[in-house]
């Protein structure tokens, strides 16, 4: 079952699309990449693996993008949305419940800033935007290694961004195809689907 939630965040209204499931084992909240929204593909093949797998989740959408704004603000302004985002949820949706924090591309570097904060079980990264294209120099591997929890990198072979290396709690799966992770949504709905019972019993 599905339902619409409007957050408050320091910097403007946020919406959560809620994908609810009976005695849910935990819950993931999810976020978009820099000018998408929730209904990415990547993003509607994990939440309905997660679904399958009984955990609950949440498609968070920034405030720039609930503004209908494309342009992203700096980075330190998503984070502390992201932060409001779920200390929101898990006060009035999934209290008690494991959090797994997540997204795609630009969502996952948030994730992976904000996973301390937020006090996040795992971290779920789909097309993880290791370097802009074409400037391996500009690696942002740092934020990956910042993360002190498992991490999922679902990444495509041919994605310009670049291909995160594994790491000691850190896996790596490659799918067909490049940044958009259209290729093989069933590869990435597997991956998800296999990762979730390893990091939350």
């Amino acid at each position: 079952m599905s339902a619409s939630l409007d957050i408050d965040t320091p910097h403007g209204p946020a919406r959560a699309e809620l994908h609810e499931v009976a005695k849910p084992k935990g819950a993931i909240i999810l976020g978009h990449g820099a000018g998408g929204g929730v209904e990415a593909p990547d993003l509607v093949a994990a939440t309905a693996a997660a679904n399958d797998a009984g955990f609950t989740v949440a498609l968070a959408l920034q405030p720039y993008r609930v503004a209908g704004k494309r342009s992203q603000p700096v980075a330190a302004k998503l984070d502390e949305a992201w932060t409001a985002i779920v200390e929101r949820l898990r006060e009035e949706r999934f209290a008690g419940l494991p959090l797994i924090s997540g997204g795609r591309s630009a969502g996952a570097r948030v994730a992976c800033r904000t996973a301390g904060a937020v006090g996040a079980e795992a971290v779920l990264c789909l097309a993880f935007p290791l370097h802009p294209p074409g400037k391996p120099e500009r690696s942002r591997v740092d934020e990956l290694e910042a993360v002190e929890v498992p991490v999922l990198v679902v990444q495509g072979e041919s994605d310009p961004f670049g291909m995160p290396p594994e790491g000691a709690s850190r896996e790596v799966v490659r799918v067909r195809g490049n940044h958009g992770l259209k290729a093989d949504l069933d590869a990435v709905s597997s991956a998800v689907g296999e990762w979730l019972p390893t990091v939350v019993g």
